[in-house]
């Protein structure tokens, strides 16, 4: 019999074990519906996760800790372990607005509720901790220091993990990002570097200041500990979160049943990562990217060239993507995105103006306060949704809240609740 084979009946037993325990401690408080239903539903949980494990180690640990739940008696609880254990199966949601104009059913992932960082960052910042630990690259309470490139989400769940978890972060990011994102940081107790915006080729770009500062630190012999690049946008950690996590949950929210996701790429972790698990289980599914001004992947998927109309000689406002929005956009083409680039079927352009009125339109319909990449991604789905027809089911992304952006996407943005009806979907769209 194979290993797989082997660990996933380990599993199986092991969580009816587990159950069992459950069931009948609550003999004396609930009646036997209840907790035949109670009991179906957690092996259903446990049995899941399991099967989402492609990795034999990981799955091998996972039955230790499900052993071990045993012996300390919490088959019965859902009691989270630290502020990792609030990372991943967020909720997803039917935004009501945009599904009766469509049609459609639009549903989004409300990833700002990762209970770290608040964002879908929180799943790789942990998942490259996880990685590096297991390699004894980091040791807690030792010096031991994240250096990341970030423009901030992803510095804000590294920060917040690393303190959880006995590490120290360091931050490098550009400074034309929104302050917010750095105030946040310093209150993680995170050191910041705002640099000015520069091409990758510089090595006084971002990430390349990021991984140079890594090395300085490692080599130092002033500083105790190690320095760890976390070189998010390369790491096989990074879509890996999200073929084992984001992907699967929403396969199992969906109950398998969906024709399209959407998102857009910054380091292309999610996209990729969503895209290889959903297309292995439902290969029509439609996987469209959404995209900025300024960036390079539009044409990538499209036409199969990595060029923008902006990166003509001085046409652009700031080196990584001309756009108010941030967090995806890119132009070049990184490990993350070219793992699952293959399976990317479409891509739609979303400029700002469109952008900041799906900002203010969700919360003036929906009661939903978001931020620059969450509004890309909802004038995309619905830009989708237009063109299947009703009756399709689209998948996207909630990244981040709005008050990480209230200096500068939200200051872009005309006032909520003015003049009534001054804007439509219709105009949204056709901008």
């Amino acid at each position: 019999m194979p290993d797989y084979s082997k660990y996933y009946i380990a599993g199986a037993f092991l969580s009816g074990v587990v159950l069992t325990v459950a069931y009948n401690r609550r003999m004396s408080v609930a009646s036997s519906d209840h907790k035949s239903q109670d009991a179906s539903k957690q092996q259903h949980k446990l049995l899941s996760k399991l099967s989402k494990i492609n990795d034999l180690e990981t799955l091998k640990k996972t039955l230790v800790e499900l052993e071990s739940s045993i012996a300390k008696g919490e088959g019965d609880a859902d009691i989270k372990e630290g502020i990792e254990g609030c990372i991943g199966n967020t909720p997803l949601i039917r935004i009501k607005s945009l599904s009766e104009y469509t049609g459609c059913d639009i549903l989004v992932k409300a990833e700002f509720l990762n209970g770290a960082g608040n964002s879908p960052k929180d799943r790789v910042a942990l998942s490259i901790i996880e990685m590096a630990e297991e390699r004894g690259l980091l040791a807690p309470h030792s010096g031991d220091t994240v250096y990341e490139g970030t423009v901030g989400s992803t510095g804000i769940s590294l920060a917040a993990i690393c303190r959880a978890r006995g590490y120290k972060a360091h931050i490098c990011m550009p400074n034309d990002m929104a302050i917010e994102k750095s105030d946040i940081l310093l209150k993680l107790g995170a050191e910041v570097e705002r640099v000015k915006p520069a091409p990758i080729v510089d090595q006084k770009q971002f990430v390349n200041l990021a991984r140079t500062r890594a090395t300085e630190h490692t080599a130092s012999t002033d500083k105790p500990g190690r320095g760890l690049f976390a070189d998010q946008f390369e790491t096989e950690a990074n879509w890996r979160a999200h073929f084992t996590g984001t992907g699967p949950e929403i396969y199992e929210q969906t109950g398998g049943s969906l024709d399209a996701f959407v998102s857009g790429a910054g380091t292309g972790g999610t996209i990729s990562g969503v895209a290889l698990f959903l297309k292995s289980r439902l290969p029509d599914v439609k996987i469209v990217l959404a995209d900025p001004p300024g960036s390079g992947l539009f044409n990538r998927v499209k036409y199969g060239v990595m060029f923008d109309p902006k990166e003509k000689e001085g046409t652009r406002r700031r080196h990584q993507v001309d756009t108010i929005v941030e967090g995806i956009g890119i132009n070049r083409v990184t490990h993350n995105f070219d793992v699952g680039r293959e399976l990317i079927d479409d891509a739609i352009r979303v400029n700002d103006d469109q952008a900041t009125s799906m900002a203010r339109w969700l919360v003036e319909h929906d009661g939903i306060f978001v931020g620059s990449s969450s509004a890309v991604n909802c004038v995309a789905a619905t830009k989708l949704a237009k063109q299947l027809g009703p009756g399709h089911r689209i998948v996207t992304l909630l990244c981040d809240s709005g008050a990480r952006h209230l200096s500068k996407f939200w200051a872009q943005t005309k006032p909520v609740g003015g003049a009534e009806n001054d804007v439509s979907l219709e105009q949204i769209l056709s901008v």
